[in-house]
């Protein structure tokens, strides 16, 4: 008898475990210089209705344009392009109905003299990020900007750096240069 009470209370302390009405965490709110939500212009509002959903990219040519126009306003031989990230509603027929874009990423190789200089890099990442919060929402595809990825080139020898907008947004002020670089190129 015990075993069985044991048994009982085990599985009625699981299943009161599973069904409490614990609300979920609440989302990481935007940061305040996020955009709000925009879908492009060529999507309709989201529903699942006949879909599945599959993560993709879009590319966004006229971002693309005048984002490489400003970066190569620092530097003339980079190179630099936006795309949305997203969402493809597949249709049963593998056709995609939609696309919704949940953030805008943004790709760039820049030349530098010394991969080892830190300090340089950083000044590159900070003249990047005002590039990029300098453009204005109704160029953004999603909720804001998402991943930079940065490729430094040192003739054939390369160096990236890939991070979320957001984290440059958090740093700490005071940091030097390079303190900015490596608190940027270690995983989170």
């Amino acid at each position: 008898m015990q075993k069985i009470f044991a048994s009982s209370l085990s599985w009625t302390l699981i299943l009161c475990a599973c069904s409490t009405s614990v609300p979920s965490p609440s989302a990481v709110p935007p940061s305040p210089t996020a955009a709000p939500l925009a879908l492009p212009t060529t999507a309709g509002p989201p529903t699942s209705q006949g879909c599945a959903f599959q993560w993709a990219y879009q590319d966004l040519p006229e971002l693309s344009g005048s984002f490489e126009q400003s970066i190569q306003a620092l530097q003339p031989e980079a190179q630099a392009s936006a795309s949305a990230y997203g969402e493809n509603c597949i249709r049963p027929d593998g056709s995609v109905a939609n696309f919704f874009a949940k953030e805008t990423d943004f790709s760039l190789t820049l030349q530098v003299d010394d991969l080892a200089d830190e300090a340089n890099l950083d000044k590159w990442i900070v003249q990047v990020m005002q590039v990029i919060e300098n453009i204005s929402a109704e160029q953004i595809a999603g909720r804001g900007p998402g991943r930079v990825h940065i490729i430094f080139q040192s003739g054939t020898a390369q160096s990236k750096i890939k991070f979320e907008f957001y984290r440059y947004l958090v740093l700490p002020s005071g940091l030097s240069n390079a303190e900015v670089y490596k608190a940027l190129k270690s995983p989170q």
